[in-house]
């Protein structure tokens, strides 16, 4: 049986922890909550389970000894809980956005330091990293594309860590950068759109969303768009699950979930 910590506040903290501890060889036996207005305490976010929580992840880290802790909460907040994990030799699954390369790039050197497998993954909704696939593959074959990526109001940074990876696949799929459209007459500065590699990225802010990638490819008189919508968070659960039982297996060091599910290349 896995032991696993859930760090994150809200919505997605108690789907992660209600959900997780369902899943066969997998117990949910602690909780950090770092918007908590108390130090620690216990939860029964879990129904018929009373679960120890703190606010900052080394006092329920060392009370329950987990083997993996799942990270979804704030790009200022996440490396204080990766740490703190890896240096009790916790396996970190994190899916915090806004996280940069240089940040995963000491996430990797502390796994790689501490012996233990860990994993970032922009997106876990499985559907978002096969578009991300797909649209590495069309990017081949167009030299125009836009990509929008829409999401719920809440959401605290923009774009999303998925549209730039996304971006980041279609160039190094299409070899150089698209061909942008840039207006000889912009009415309202931004309007066109932010701009990476030649892609056009545009990003809403709504209620009603939980998490949208659209990409769009043009060309003469035809089109090809590729979209993938999280309609709730359930869809990032089984995304999540994968990710525990790859580290629990390997001792590397994982960016993405496209080596997991086959289609890394």
């Amino acid at each position: 049986m896995a032991k696993l910590v859930i760090s994150g506040d809200g919505k997605m903290g108690t789907m992660l922890a209600q959900g997780l501890d369902k899943v066969d060889g997998f117990e949910v036996v602690g909780l950090v909550s770092p918007l908590a207005d108390s130090p620690e305490g216990t939860s029964e976010v879990i129904d018929g389970k009373s679960i120890p929580w703190s606010r900052l992840p080394r006092p329920v880290i060392e009370a329950t000894g987990p083997d993996v802790l799942v990270d979804f909460t704030h790009a200022d907040f996440a490396p204080v809980v990766i740490a703190a994990a890896v240096s009790s030799g916790v396996r970190p699954v994190v899916g915090t956005s806004g996280l940069d390369d240089e940040y995963l790039q000491e996430m990797r050197a502390q796994c790689d330091s501490a012996g233990i497998g860990g994993l970032y993954a922009a997106n876990f909704a499985i559907g978002a990293v096969v578009l991300q696939h797909l649209a590495k593959i069309a990017s081949r074959f167009f030299e125009r594309a836009e990509l929008i990526e829409l999401h719920h109001e809440g959401k605290v940074d923009a774009p999303s860590g998925t549209a730039l990876a996304i971006a980041e696949a279609m160039r190094a799929g299409r070899g150089s950068d698209f061909e942008f459209n840039r207006p000889e007459l912009t009415h309202i500065d931004g309007t066109r759109s932010g701009e990476l590699s030649g892609i056009g990225i545009h990003s809403i802010r709504l209620p009603g969303f939980v998490a949208s990638h659209e990409i769009i490819f043009g060309d003469v008189e035809q089109k090809l768009t590729i979209r993938h919508d999280s309609i709730g968070r359930d869809s990032f659960l089984p995304g999540v699950t994968l990710g525990i039982q790859a580290v629990l297996a390997s001792s590397d060091f994982i960016v993405g979930l496209e080596s997991i599910i086959g289609l890394e290349g």
